[in-house]
């Protein structure tokens, strides 16, 4: 399968001839690996730099976690970790792409009017669905990412309930929220798919979905993968501090790399940009391959 050669952003394009990484830019006080450390605009901002100095093409600023059983905020709350931010991020980083993750209209609509370029919704417009109609409005990049359940519970097992084709199951969830957004007037080209590793879904549940990676790249939108860190890194290194999952994340996205996905959302920048460089180059060196 051939995939896109970009993807269309708001006011730009980000070529996809190459693995690309998106740096995590947690602006909360909870999240799961780094909660708290990047609240002030100022820490953000430096972290941001340094995680475009390192490799990140693109960044994915967050104001609210969706750690298991965290306590939502209201729009108001979101927007005032995140708008500073963003208006912060613009000045000192002007050619780098941001990506907002949020579930909510009018925390998107704010950001969108501070300059970003994409919105990742971690619910793929199920939450919101008047999200899809701002999103077409805007003509801004979107990222759907499979999921079920609310904020509070969807990176619990409440939902991760399965029959004998998991990957399947995913596929035909994600595939009706992919078509909801092309209805609301979402071009193609500015879509991007999420399997949602680690979302109501058991660590087999995300190795399955991980290693059915050509089933959704068969559909022809750019892929991105988010394990970075995650439980079932440690589920099967058997590291259990977050922030030492890194060898493992490295491994679980170059095998993303060669079933197809291009893009990988990351707390460590420099290892992902070094191990993908290096992954992609034997690729597109081996004998007989074709790497879209």
């Amino acid at each position: 399968m051939t995939l896109p050669p970009a993807w269309q952003l708001r006011d730009t394009r980000l070529p996809l001839d190459h693995p690309v990484v998106m740096g995590i830019l947690n602006v909360t006080p909870d999240s799961f690996s780094d909660g708290g450390r990047y609240l002030a605009p100022s820490a953000a901002v430096e972290h941001a730099v340094r995680m475009v100095s390192e490799g990140a093409e693109v960044l994915d600023v967050g104001g609210e976690s969706t750690r298991p059983f965290t306590e939502p905020i209201d729009a108001a709350e979101e927007r005032a970790r995140i708008i500073p931010v963003i208006r912060a991020l613009r000045r000192e980083l002007p050619d780098t792409p941001i990506c907002v993750d949020t579930v909510k209209v009018d925390v998107a609509a704010a950001a969108l009017d501070a300059g970003v370029h994409a919105i990742n919704d971690v619910s793929a417009f199920r939450i919101e669905p008047a999200l899809a109609g701002l999103c077409a409005e805007s003509g801004c990049g979107v990222v759907l990412m499979h999921s079920r359940g609310s904020v509070a519970d969807m990176a619990t097992f409440d939902h991760a309930n399965y029959g004998g084709d998991p990957v399947g199951e995913v596929l035909a969830e994600l595939r009706e929220q992919v078509d909801i957004a092309e209805r609301a007037g979402v071009r193609r080209s500015c879509i991007v798919v999420d399997p949602g590793v680690g979302f109501a879904k058991r660590g087999e549940h995300s190795l399955a979905v991980l290693g059915g990676l050509p089933r959704m790249t068969a559909w022809g939108y750019p892929v991105l993968v988010g394990v970075s860190r995650k439980r079932v890194i440690g589920e099967i290194t058997g590291v259990t501090r977050a922030e030492e999952r890194v060898e493992g994340t490295v491994g679980a996205n170059v095998a993303a790399l060669a079933l197809g996905a291009r893009l990988f959302r990351v707390h460590d920048v420099r290892a992902a940009r070094q191990s993908l460089d290096a992954a992609w180059a034997v690729l597109r060196a081996g004998e007989g391959r074709q790497v879209a």
